[in-house]
């Protein structure tokens, strides 16, 4: 599983694209154009998965349920990405989220709330992940 973050705007999906070249199948999920996040992931036929726009998919949740029940949720998610992406499925799973936990603190509490459960979420996908990149102005940095 590889997790891919940095500021918004500073080319992560471009980086993504040339990094990884998309041969072969692919399965490409957007939040940012309204994709709904699949409930089970199916990556037959295809060898990458891309989750783009972590942050937005988890602020979707945030006036339904409590942040523990988001959190936990996905953990289980992670936990079956990470299991397919480790498995014979021979299917990369990459995650891209924009970070949003810098600079000044909401004044707004679900914007709060937000920010707080999307940097918990990005450390358990951190703590899971095979590779970590952080591309800012369409440079990447290799955390992990």
């Amino acid at each position: 599983m590889h997790f891919v973050t940095g500021g918004a705007y500073n080319g992560k999906a471009k980086w993504v694209r040339d990094f990884y070249h998309f041969e072969g199948t692919y399965q490409w999920h957007s939040a940012y154009k309204g994709d709904v996040l699949p409930e089970k992931l199916s990556p037959q036929n295809a060898n990458i998965v891309v989750f783009e726009g972590i942050e937005y998919w988890l602020k979707q949740r945030i006036n339904n349920l409590e942040l523990d029940q988001i959190r936990k949720e996905w953990k289980r998610f992670i936990n079956e990405w990470k299991t397919i992406d480790d498995s014979t499925h021979n299917a990369t799973i990459i995650l891209i989220g924009t970070d949003i936990t810098k600079g000044i603190v909401p004044l707004n509490e679900t914007d709060r709330k937000w920010r707080d459960l999307t940097g918990w979420v990005y450390q358990d996908i951190v703590r899971n992940a095979n590779r970590v990149d952080t591309i800012w102005y369409g440079l990447n940095q290799r955390l992990k």
